[in-house]
């Protein structure tokens, strides 16, 4: 015992000591989370197919909102701000409460049951991030350590819903703090991750992944095409966060009960599922990726998803918006390539990436997930896409509790919030019910 102790008060016995201890806890939390994670994939994958083959369930989209709305209520979770709510427990301590996760979960069954236009990685970092939380709290975690365990929570959460490991165990460090990130949960937030990715594979829920087709060699030419892709996604990420942010300011100005506004996002959704005469752009958007690979999508795609995701989300739907995003970026992509006559397959992933690091700011996630999802092969085309819609983006973003340590533009230490940036969120906006 006496050996033991002198080696844990070395440097390296501290690190062993840190690595045994975080081994332990970040094994049990990809565990819990990928298993949790997998069977809330598998719900969401089994009602989105039951609404593709019944779209006339989208009718009782404004009912599954009053039952969301329900649900919240009786687990006591009206205030519940989503992924804010997780990304704030990590910047202050606050707690994440235990009907986070039945809620989240439940509620984007019942969106996507009915059509809501939302994604379910988002409900998956506020599974993992509860599921997280918790389990630091059975095992008595101090409030620095109870940070590593949720952000290992939405690790493994992640990686399971999504198969994108290596992204999911950086993306949850990366996007609290733009310009710092948590090292301490590196090791923790990995295996995680990589836990709940191969509990998922396991379960026969399978990774996305999309076959780009033609990659034109890399060229000045080419260059300059992706540049100007970049730029233009960079308008289009802050053009969704603007609408986001618009139409949330919107209905709690003129619907502040929750009920009624979310009653009333149902029907919207349902007349312009009429006008749209396509169920396309309900959902999460994965068939709609799909059929950008293929080359076949209309023009104005990228903006009845960005419409349809805002009123659904903002209305008070449950699910997430990584989805959606990404469906904005590869419609948005595949639009660009058919207008310039660029391959489509290429263009539409590396509009999915640029559009993704231009809402979340998270560059390095970002490239992650381009190689996960469509290999090596177009490597120069996405660091340069993602390089130039981070930077023109500015400091908009998903997240309005998501802080910006340093600039964008410049070696200086800034500290800010999202919120501080965008005009609609300069002043909380709350209703009376809230």
């Amino acid at each position: 015992m006496g050996m033991y102790q002198f080696d844990k008060n070395t440097p390296f016995g501290k690190n062993l000591h840190y690595f045994a201890k975080w081994t332990v806890i970040s094994v049990l939390i990809g565990l819990v989370t990928g298993l949790v994670g997998t069977v809330f994939g598998h719900a969401v994958l089994w009602v989105s197919s039951y609404f593709r083959n019944n779209p006339w369930t989208i009718l009782f989209l404004p009912v599954c909102g009053l039952l969301i709305t329900g649900i919240y209520h009786i687990l006591k979770e009206d205030k519940n701000r989503g992924t804010n709510m997780v990304i704030e427990s990590i910047h202050s301590g606050t707690e994440i409460t235990f009907g986070t996760a039945p809620a989240v979960f439940l509620g984007t069954l019942l969106t996507h049951i009915s059509g809501g236009s939302s994604g379910r990685e988002g409900a998956a970092l506020q599974l993992g991030g509860s599921i997280g939380n918790q389990i630091g709290k059975v095992i008595r975690l101090d409030e620095k350590d109870m940070k590593i365990a949720v952000m290992c929570g939405m690790s493994g959460a992640f990686a399971a819903l999504f198969g994108t490991p290596m992204a999911a165990a950086v993306f949850s460090m990366e996007v609290i703090s733009i310009g710092v990130m948590y090292y301490a949960a590196l090791v923790p937030c990995i295996f995680s991750s990589f836990i709940g990715a191969a509990i998922a594979k396991h379960m026969q829920l399978m990774p996305e992944a999309f076959a780009i087709g033609e990659v034109p060699a890399f060229d000045l030419k080419m260059a300059v095409i992706i540049i100007i892709l970049g730029m233009l996604c960079a308008l289009v990420a802050e053009l969704f966060c603007i609408t986001l942010r618009g139409t949330e300011h919107t209905f709690v100005r003129h619907l502040p009960s929750p009920a009624k506004r979310i009653f009333v996002g149902g029907l919207l959704v349902i007349a312009l599922t009429l006008m749209a005469r396509t169920t396309a752009y309900n959902g999460s958007g994965i068939r709609l990726i799909e059929m950008c690979f293929e080359g076949e999508v209309d023009y104005a795609a990228f903006l009845w998803k960005i419409i349809f995701t805002a009123i659904t989300l903002e209305a008070g739907f449950k699910g997430g918006e990584i989805v959606p995003t990404l469906t904005i970026g590869a419609t948005f992509g595949c639009t660009f390539a058919m207008v310039t006559g660029q391959p489509h397959g290429l263009m539409a992933a590396c509009g999915m990436l640029a559009l993704f690091v231009g809402v979340t700011n998270c560059p390095i996630s970002t490239l992650l997930i381009g190689f996960e999802l469509f290999g090596y092969s177009a490597m120069p085309y996405f660091v340069i896409v993602i390089a130039v819609s981070f930077t023109l983006s500015g400091y908009y973003s998903l997240y309005s509790s998501q802080k910006f340590v340093y600039s964008k533009t410049k070696t200086e230490f800034i500290n800010r919030k999202t919120n501080d940036f965008i005009p609609y969120q300069r002043k909380k906006i709350t209703s009376p019910e809230e």
